[in-house]
């Protein structure tokens, strides 16, 4: 079973050549010159014209990140259990 539709396919090849002819624009309106921000654009024009694309992946926490998520996780705990005694 495919992933992307038709449609997907087309207007991802369309953002592309757009790309490279020098006339495809971000939505802030500087030019787009990398290859994956024009697949981008692409899919999600694909989306809002209801082609079949999956749904956008959820972006990954750096460890930066998650290790301040587990310091203030146990340092809740910690709060909970001084103001039991």
């Amino acid at each position: 079973m495919a992933k992307y539709g038709p449609k997907a396919s087309e207007k991802v090849e369309e953002a592309v050549s757009e790309m490279k002819k020098g006339t495809l624009r971000s939505s802030s309106g500087d030019k787009v010159t990398s290859r994956k921000q024009a697949i981008a654009i692409g899919l999600s024009e694909a989306r809002r014209a209801g082609g079949k694309v999956p749904k956008k992946r959820a972006a990954k926490a750096t460890k930066a990140a998650k290790a301040t998520k587990a310091t203030k996780a146990t340092k809740a705990t910690k709060r909970k259990s001084t103001k039991k005694r």
